[in-house]
């Protein structure tokens, strides 16, 4: 029989075989590192009568971002194989032996990684949303195909998907299936909402089937939206402002009228804009703001990623009260760090930054010119949920969406959808990208022929420019990113996913554009991002402090978790089933009905300090100015619904030393990193900021739905 056929119907005829559990001495690196082994390690299970075993550590690609994936959103691995009992002690390279093997349930098509001489082998990188792992016994290792006997094999933790066809028979009867993978648009929407007392169904994904239990949920809340104002000014693009030391300026939050696609919202912004105007400063520079807060509702302004004095911090009580409607608050703001920062507010982010108040702030060197650049543009990346009838409503006193976060339906560009921009061939293009979505991660590609080379994050450059295929951004984070483009043309920026439709058990993309470039022919010549470009600030400082710390024990460490309590029959159902695989990220809003109906009273996202049990606000760190803190994220594994967390940290800086006990050669100075669903980070503190800050999950319902914790730096 032929070999591929023999696997196949192995795998339909003993899937207990494969689907294996980790054994505890299976992976030995990623469970010192914390992270899931039921995620991130593939045990491996022999054929009848083989002797051996052996695992597949699914390990971080290295780069810039702490999730890879591939520009059309595929889960990129690195596979670290190792085995005991299959090799022969001595064994010398020869003609016969073992071959390793890849491939996706289908078998096609089908990967040769190597040749596995060695108990251990460093296997290379795959990029499969699912897949099997085969090592068989060749007569030639030269062989392109796999002609032997198969002697280990497994299947990736994804491989757990399978279609619910239960879901009928025990939560109700389904609907006609849509076409998969179209684009999201805004017309997806629920019915008409009755008024401010009443709730619509969640705006349904398009092409997804979704039980008529679920979509007949509503929260436990009153919905929210501020009140229609014609007399409110129409919101004005942002204005770029130009801020020496000293200086001072008047920012107003205030409600404002926004056209998108040709529908009126009542929404937030700061000054009439939105987004909010861009603040240009300079590295030392001291300037003032004076925020008025017209309003209906409380405010403040947090200056994300800033390491200010801790009074001027934006967090309600821990740096100064909230700033009642009709009153104001004077801020005194000193830039230490050169970067891209933004500011938002720091009550009910759920609302408030949703509705439009944010903005840029970038930090230049002394002496730098004119911001923005000749060929810089700043993005702002957001995206709004919007059903036939407007807006959908947030809950008035705690947040919807608070399983998973408010995914929008309408994706923005600096408050726009439809971003434009033109280029030359020749030339360098930098991006400097925000994400200010709720919960939204990004996955940004400009198409084959668009070179892409990340040259910074949040706080600081890389030590190494790194070439990527597409960018990674989470919630809160920024990056700068230089882009070429080899031929002239309209290239699209797309955000490329691969969500799961938890019902039928598959991936499918997820394809939105954001906006354009129209790139003209320029000077000839070979592409600019060949050339080497110049290490990053402070590169030897940041590198020496990484390697100094990498693969210490951490001083402290943080377990992230949810509790759900009074979840409806099939919510719990649902999320119970769904539990079998986390993907490490989520990237896609494919369960709208029961996310919507899920309030900040029924889910309860945790921080835990498991050496003392403290959770969230009951956690009390203390540490002293100049101390360089060793912390461990770690997301649980045993919960009702995993996600990834984007964490911010206030008032200090970090650098990322290992992603699932993968060691970081190439750190940056950060201030919000992504932890990917029950996976592990370790992060090195620079305690620099005297003051009472908060650490906690970016996700904004996340944050409001309790994950969040204040620590001390004091003082010498």
């Amino acid at each position: 029989m032929n070999s591929r056929l023999t696997v196949f119907a192995l795998c339909l005829l003993l899937p207990g075989w494969l689907h294996a559990q980790a054994d505890p001495q299976d992976c030995p690196r990623l469970r010192a590192s914390g992270a899931s082994a039921d995620l991130y390690c593939l045990p491996l299970v022999p054929a009848p009568g083989v002797n051996a075993h052996g695992s597949v550590e699914l390990g971080w690609v290295p780069g810039p971002f702490t999730v890879a994936v591939s520009p059309t959103g595929v889960q990129r691995w690195n596979l670290l194989i190792s085995t005991s009992g299959l090799v022969p002690a001595g064994a010398r390279p020869g003609k016969a032996g073992l071959v390793v093997w890849a491939a996706p349930p289908s078998l096609t098509p089908l990967l040769k990684l190597g040749v596995l001489r060695t108990d251990t082998m460093q296997a290379g990188s795959i990029a499969f949303d699912r897949f099997l792992l085969l090592i068989s016994n060749e007569s030639d290792t030269a062989t392109k195909e796999m002609r032997g006997r198969v002697v280990l094999r497994g299947e990736s933790p994804s491989n757990r998907l399978r279609p619910a066809d239960t879901y009928q028979f025990f939560l109700g009867a389904l609907g006609p299936r849509g076409a998969p993978g179209e684009e999201m648009h805004m017309n997806h929407g629920g019915q008409p909402m009755g008024g401010m007392g009443t709730w619509a169904a969640a705006p349904m994904y398009p092409g997804l089937d979704m039980l008529p239990s679920e979509m007949a949920l509503r929260p436990a809340e009153a919905p929210w939206l501020p009140a229609a104002d014609p007399a409110a000014p129409i919101a004005r693009p942002r204005e770029v402002v130009q801020l020496k030391d000293g200086d001072t300026l008047d920012l107003t939050a205030g409600v404002v009228r926004r056209s998108i696609a040709g529908r009126e919202y009542t929404m937030f912004g700061f000054n009439g804009q939105y987004p909010g105007p861009m603040l240009a400063v300079t590295r030392g520079s001291m300037v003032t703001v004076r925020l008025k807060n017209e309003l209906p509702v409380p405010t403040t302004v947090h200056w994300h990623g800033v390491r200010l004095d801790n009074r001027y911090d934006g967090v309600p009580d821990a740096a100064h009260p909230a700033v009642e409607p009709g009153q104001s608050f004077t801020y005194q703001l000193k830039f230490p760090d050169e970067g891209l920062f933004w500011y938002h507010p720091h009550v009910r982010e759920d609302i408030q930054q949703d509705l439009g108040l944010f903005g840029n702030i970038f930090v230049s060197p002394p002496g730098a010119g004119a911001v923005p650049g000749p060929n810089e543009s700043f993005l702002i990346l957001d995206d709004l949920l919007i059903g036939d009838a407007g807006l959908v409503p947030y809950g008035a006193s705690t947040p919807t969406h608070a399983a998973m976060g408010r995914f929008g339906n309408v994706m923005l560009v600096n408050g726009e959808t439809a971003w434009s921009a033109s280029a030359r061939t020749g030339e360098v293009m930098r991006l400097h990208l925000t994400n200010v979505a709720n919960t939204r991660t990004f996955n940004l590609s400009l198409g084959p022929d668009a070179r892409l080379r990340v040259v910074s994050s949040d706080l600081g450059d890389f030590a190494s420019a790194q070439s990527v295929e597409s960018v990674v951004i989470a919630p809160a984070e920024r990056y700068a990113v230089d882009v070429s483009f080899t031929k002239p043309g309209r290239y699209s920026l797309v955000n490329r996913v691969r969500a799961i439709d938890h019902l039928y058990g598959r991936f499918f993309d997820a394809v939105d554009t954001l906006g354009t470039v129209v790139v003209t022919a320029g000077p000839p010549g070979p592409d600019p991002l060949s050339r080497s470009s110049a290490p990053g600030r402070d590169a030897e400082q940041v590198r020496a402090l990484a390697k100094a710390n990498v693969g210490l024990p951490p001083q402290h460490m943080l377990e992230l978790s949810a509790r759900f309590t009074g979840l409806p029959f099939v919510s719990e159902q649902l999320m119970r089933i769904d539990s079998i695989y986390f993907n490490p990220v989520e990237w896609e809003g494919t369960m709208p009905g029961m996310n919507q109906a899920t309030t900040g009273n029924q889910a309860h996202w945790v921080l835990k300090d498991p050496d003392t049990g403290a959770e969230n606000m009951d956690i009390h760190w203390s540490f002293r100015q100049g101390d360089l803190v060793r912390l461990r994220l770690v997301g649980t594994r045993n919960t009702l619904h995993g996600m990834h967390h984007p964490i911010h940290i206030h008032g200090q800086r970090f650098l990322v030393l290992a992603v699932n006990g993968t060691p970081n050669e190439n750190p940056v100075w950060k201030d919000t990193v992504l932890l990917p669903a029950a996976g592990a980070l370790d992060l090195l503190v620079d305690m620099s900021n005297p003051g009472t800050w908060m650490l906690h999950c970016h996700i904004a319902e996340h944050l409001q739905a309790g994950m969040m914790m204040h620590f001390d730096v004091e003082a010498p």
